[in-house]
């Protein structure tokens, strides 16, 4: 072979191995010199280098790491990084819908998910159109590393490297087979987890092939089954938040007996009774468990289930000694699906209307006798029939590209021109949801029809075809007639099938060359210049009877669109100094990347770094970083949708808002409410709210803006890498970064709305609302995305590493903290507005820490994680009605201006332990627990990133798990 291919060669085997790598892994110093071609790729720049230490921070997770951690896909072990944010779209989040509902997401920072880039050998992962890029289409065994830059880098990667970049490296040059079996579940006895993998390979010298298929599930955990989520406000508080809006039926307004309020009063059936006969109702009892209200816990996913299947293969073939053909080829279906309480159906917000005085059914109408029929409103809970959405997303990859290595003189330029194709397409279905027409003919005036027996829709002279009449008056387990309880007839007539399908395609031309064009007299001045073209399409579509608001779904519109973006990038490495004293080494980097969008124009974005070693076993290193955000497809293309709000205030609520404590709120709150002094924000059933948020009783809407422009960002960094000489594998890397994202891109919320309007006094946000003239509640918001304020985070990452012979094995020690010292957000343009601080607040951590120990002896092995994460603060359930819970009532607050009241939620430790063994016929088994000690997170009744009263983060319990290996 020639010397071209020879080099080849030893750089891609290079390229598959990343000495003890990590930001705080790799030692500095180094033995003989190697060759200039003796080169590898580090994640962040394009250029091959000798060292595996560059100007910004890289955090690397081999495939032994992977295997040594309970964790058993992707997303959990990434989540489990301390520079990790908050889990985005939370699987424990099941009120989420769209097209994002069922996968998982990646936010580094808490920057969000559509701010942290994740790649497959250093390709784009594919996006949904909202932006999301779903890892778990990744599947575990077919991952060798995964490479963590901490650091922004748009002028390398593009539009979203913002926050940092996750790039998963894969498997190849594999021989022989290796299979895998994984079995785990809560020590509640539920939540299990299954996993079995085989990986083969094959290669000689110009080939080689290696294939890897998965298939995992992952078992459901009902809300009812944890303290935390059995009850809206936990079993603490049992009594609190249920809603009247129930499986047993109620009427509304109605001037019945015992009834003295001017606007009628709430009646509910006796248990057991007659419901057509009017003198079986009693006022209505919102007491908890024996009263007339619901539980909503009791039929929800804690955590949803999911299901997937995975396939990946790689290739390389060497066409020439100096061309090498390269691919992977990706599949992977992904079923979950999310259950949620039966639909709150309201006659009177439903825009359904009233049971028909001439209802068989309605025993205050003609049919009944009552002295004075009436039409009559009512509320009823479809508990027969919980709301269940699956979502089976199918997901197809492929990258094909040529790459080689060409000598000009005596200089070697490696080169590679290739094309990915990335498509998936979403099919769900929801159950659950009514026909709102169709409701109104079973409700409407029927009639007994002597010749069928039976009640039937219409009047004798006008019967309704094919109508199936519905009493919502019969409760839940009723064996009335015409109720919901095993009347399937009448629940496929009510509960129509919906379907929405989604696609998304990304196809990218790209093409790249690197090496050195010149010797300074400290080195090699390194490039990298390359082109790519990606064209990004996307449609999401829900069925037509959402589209129409046909149904109780939230109704929304289709979107649809896409754009091209031609790009084409240039990086430096620029030896300055070296071998002197006081600069061992001194280089500095530069990148810069000009974009070409369709949608919005060009931008151009650079980035600067530096490295320095004064002594052999120092390195000092910073960058400077421009970065932007493209807005996606449902941004600029979104079909309106509603949604009802959760954790939804109200500053005018005169118990729990700013309202009562702040004249000036007051005074702001009076212009839109006639009974301002008196106001309370109601939640579902017309009740006022029991806590300091609640779910709104109706729907908002949420869209689009096709003037969106790009967001952008500036990234700092500045850190130190020690590797000392007086003790050998002691490496210790400290980083301080600063991230500012401006023009952002605000999803906007009716809280933020209504935050702006009443409590900061902007009144430009107080005309995308209405309110009931007579109730006062928002009954009319429109909300959608704008470029408008800052998001801006600081603060700390260290990493240490320690390996040590002790007993006659190897101890290891790993540790790595996140610090964030600052994070502050305005979604106002507004200079005078006071950035909102996040730090410390809900799941902001300040600090998150992970400690690892393991001890390796012969065959032997075991290790120790404890996973720390700082105490926050959080809103107070109730300083007047709960004040045990409160552990500042009366104190500013530190999210809101005119916020009182905050508790002081402490710190939690998860420790988890893994052993295992390694068997004599070249198979290993293990066994572990994450969460031994079944720790909880303490109580957040703000429900960050879940639908419960407890972080979405949070460990759920104790998971025991055994994993078996097997090589071939």
């Amino acid at each position: 072979m020639s010397s071209a291919s020879s080099t080849l060669g030893r750089a891609v085997r290079l390229a598959l191995i990343t000495a003890s790598t990590g930001a705080a892994t790799a030692a500095i110093a180094q033995d003989a010199a190697p060759t200039v071609l003796d080169r590898i790729e580090v994640t962040g720049s394009r250029i091959r280098q000798v060292d595996v230490e560059t100007a910004q921070p890289v955090f690397s997770i081999h495939r032994a790491d992977i295997e040594r951690q309970g964790f058993s896909s992707v997303a959990d072990i990434l989540q489990n990084l301390t520079a990790a944010g908050s889990p985005a779209l939370s699987r424990s989040n099941v009120l989420s819908a769209g097209e994002n509902a069922g996968g998982t997401y990646i936010d580094m920072r808490n920057l969000g998910a559509q701010r942290t880039l994740v790649l497959i050998n250093g390709k784009r992962l594919g996006i949904t159109t909202s932006g999301y890029q779903d890892i778990s289409s990744v599947p575990v065994s077919a991952i060798e590393r995964m490479e963590v830059l901490k650091d922004g880098a748009s002028a390398i990667y593009g539009s979203d490297a913002m926050a940092g970049v996750i790039n998963i490296i894969t498997r190849s040059n594999v021989d022989g087979v290796t299979a895998n079996v994984y079995h785990g579940q809560y020590s509640q006895g539920d939540g299990a987890r299954d996993r079995f993998d085989v990986v083969a390979g094959w290669s000689n010298e110009r080939a080689s092939l290696t294939f890897s298929a998965e298939h995992t599930e992952e078992q459901a955990v009902w809300a009812r089954d944890r303290w935390f989520s059995r009850f809206p406000s936990t079993s603490r508080h049992p009594d609190d938040g249920w809603t009247q809006v129930s499986q047993w039926g109620q009427i509304n307004g109605l001037k019945g007996p015992g009834c003295t309020a001017k606007g009628g009063c709430n009646y509910s059936l006796d248990r057991g009774t007659d419901p057509t006969n009017p003198a079986n109702y009693h006022l209505s009892d919102l007491t908890p468990f024996t009263g007339d209200v619901s539980n909503a816990q009791e039929q929800m996913h804690l955590i949803s289930p999911l299901k997937r299947d995975s396939l990946f293969l790689d290739g390389r073939l060497d066409l020439t000694d100096d061309i090498r053909l390269t691919t992977q080829l990706g599949y992977n279906k992904r079923s979950s699906s999310r259950q949620i309480a039966g639909y709150p159906l309201q006659s009177a917000t439903a825009g359904i209307g009233a049971m028909s005085i001439d209802s068989w059914f309605n025993p205050f109408g003609n049919h009944h006798g009552y002295e004075t029929p009436t039409d009559i409103a009512w509320n009823r809970r479809t508990w027969e029939v919980p709301r269940v959405s699956t979502s089976d997303l199918t997901t197809w990859r492929a990258v094909a590209a040529l790459e080689g290595s060409i000598e000009v003189g005596e200089r070697y330029f490696d080169w590679e021109v290739g094309y990915q194709y990335n498509r998936s397409e979403l099919l769900q279905v929801a159950t659950g949801n009514l026909h709102k027409e169709r409701v109104k003919n079973a409700i409407g005036p029927s009639y007994y029809n002597p010749a069928t027996g039976k009640v039937e829709c219409g009047t004798a002279a006008a019967p309704i075809a094919g109508c199936q009449v519905w009493n919502p008056l019969a409760p839940y387990g009723s064996n009335d007639p015409y109720g919901l309880t095993g009347n399937q007839a009448l629940i496929d007539y009510l509960f129509p099938l919906e379907t929405t399908r989604g696609k998304t395609t990304t196809r990218n031309a790209f093409a790249s060359i690197a090496g050195t064009v010149m010797t300074l007299p400290a080195g090699d001045l390194g490039f990298a210049f390359g082109m790519e073209s990606r064209r990004e399409a996307g449609q999401f579509t829900p069925d037509a009877l959402a589209q129409s608001g046909a149904t109780t779904n939230l109704a929304a519109g289709p979107t649809g669109g896409g754009y091209t973006v031609n790009e084409a990038y240039l990086e430096l490495s620029v030896p300055i100094l070296a071998d002197l004293p006081g600069a061992r080494d001194l280089s500095l980097s530069a990148a810069t990347r000009h974009s070409d969008y369709t949608t919005f124009g060009t931008t151009l974005n650079s980035k600067f770094g530096f490295k320095w070693k004064p002594i052999d076993q120092l390195l000092v290193r910073g960058t400077w970083a421009q970065g932007f955000r493209a807005p996606t497809i449902a941004d600029l293309y979104g079909g309106g949708s509603e949604t009802f709000t959760t954790n939804y205030r109200d500053p005018c609520d005169t118990v729990y808002g700013p309202s009562a404590s702040s004249a000036a709120v007051r005074a702001r709150c009076a212009k839109d409410i006639a009974a301002a002094d008196t106001y309370r924000q109601l939640r579902q059933g017309g009740e006022p709210i029991t806590s300091s948020s609640d779910q709104t009783p109706v729907p908002f809407t949420n869209g689009s803006n096709p003037d969106l422009q790009p967001e952008t960002s500036t990234s700092r960094s500045l850190g130190l890498v020690w590797s000392p000489g007086f003790a050998s594998d002691l490496n210790v890397a400290l980083d301080w970064w600063k991230v500012r994202v401006d023009n952002t891109i605000v999803g906007d919320h009716p809280n933020d709305m209504l935050r702006d309007c009443y409590e900061l006094g902007i009144d430009a946000r107080c005309t995308g609302f209405k309110r009931d003239p007579v109730t006062g509640i928002v009954n009319e918001l429109n909300y959608g995305k704008r470029n408008s304020g800052f998001l801006e985070t600081e603060g700390y990452d260290l990493e240490m590493s320690h390996r040590l012979a002790v007993a006659g094995g190897r101890l290891s020690t790993t540790w790595s903290t996140t610090y964030v010292s600052s994070y502050l957000e305005r979604t106002t343009n507004d200079s005078d507005i006071v950035p909102t601080p996040n730090n410390g607040i809900g799941s902001g951590f300040r600090v998150r820490s992970n400690l690892t120990v393991g001890w390796e002896s012969g065959d032997f092995g075991v290790s120790w994680t404890a996973r720390y994460y700082s105490g926050v603060k959080e809103r107070c359930i109730s300083a007047r009605t709960r004040p045990d819970e409160c552990s500042d009532p009366g104190v500013q607050a530190p999210w809101y201006a005119g916020s009182r009241d905050y508790n002081q939620r402490g710190s939690v430790t998860f420790h988890d332990v893994q052993f295992r063994y390694a068997l004599p016929w070249d198979a290993t088994v293990s066994v572990g627990a994450n969460n031994v000690f079944e720790k909880y997170g303490p109580i957040m009744y703000t429900q960050p990133n879940s639908a419960f009263s407890y972080y979405g983060g949070y460990d759920i319990g104790r998971f025991v798990y055994m994993k078996y290996q097997q090589r071939f």
